[in-house]
């Protein structure tokens, strides 16, 4: 396990460098709803995607991490975006040892290379050194020893994918996970990309439990109630 004293959360981490926002309480809301949504299987695995790129998985998914790990779980993040993995720099750790150190090293399989990330609960496995094929790796019966490796470590699994649309590896790692989130930018996804990647995960019988829109603007009266909320208590 590799520890990181240093790290530098970004400041996209709302969920840790303001707790009490209105955002953050979404993300809270977010946790609540996918642990109803799995009452009667609890979700192990559960994997991040979006039709297109720039579209706020990675940021999403990091506080959702966040959020479910302040809840008081043990919860394991891990990079599957081997093209641009993204959730190194957000928590400030580094990349070069994680999930693709794990598919050649028999040793990191045993041990896994996974970072603190600062939040109670909550590590990183980061992407590694990026592969030539990474749909063929994230594919392979070793990536499957992975994700039992690390259910082991963890109560929850949480996976970032590349784009679905765009690649393949959203759509292969979609059949080894409990559930699959869809990520949406308002404003920016088009509806034809939204319904292709919708039929792209259904091709393969993804569970897809459901899709969350970001890029949202923030209601006036939320942001009234917050700060006049956080000024009368301190």
């Amino acid at each position: 396990m590799t520890k990181n004293r240093t790290a530098m959360p970004s400041d996209l981490l709302i969920t840790i460098s303001s707790p009490r926002s209105p955002i953050s309480e979404a993300y809270r809301t977010l946790r609540t709803n996918l642990q109803f949504v799995s009452l009667d299987k609890p979700l192990q695995t559960l994997l991040v995607t979006s039709p297109g790129p720039e579209e706020g998985k990675s940021t999403m998914l990091a506080n959702l991490a966040v959020a479910i790990a302040q809840g008081e779980k043990k919860v394991i993040l891990v990079d599957c975006d081997l093209r641009r993995p993204n959730l190194h720099r957000l928590f400030g750790l580094e990349y070069k040892k994680g999930l693709t150190t794990m598919m050649v090293d028999e040793k990191a399989m045993s041990d896994p290379p996974l970072q603190e990330t600062g939040v109670s609960g909550l590590q990183l496995l980061a992407s590694g050194p990026l592969p030539p094929s990474p749909s063929d790796l994230l594919g392979s019966r070793r990536m499957d020893r992975v994700l039992e490796t690390l259910k082991e470590r963890a109560d929850i699994v949480l996976l970032d994918a590349p784009p679905v649309v765009a690649v393949s590896d959203a759509a292969v790692l979609a059949t080894k996970v409990d559930g699959v989130l869809l990520v949406v930018s308002a404003g920016q996804t088009k509806r034809d990309s939204v319904q292709a990647a919708k039929a792209k995960l259904e091709k393969v019988n993804a569970n897809l439990i459901g899709a969350v829109l970001t890029n949202v603007p923030l209601d006036a009266s939320l942001q009234r109630y917050y700060y006049t909320r956080r000024e009368e208590e301190e």
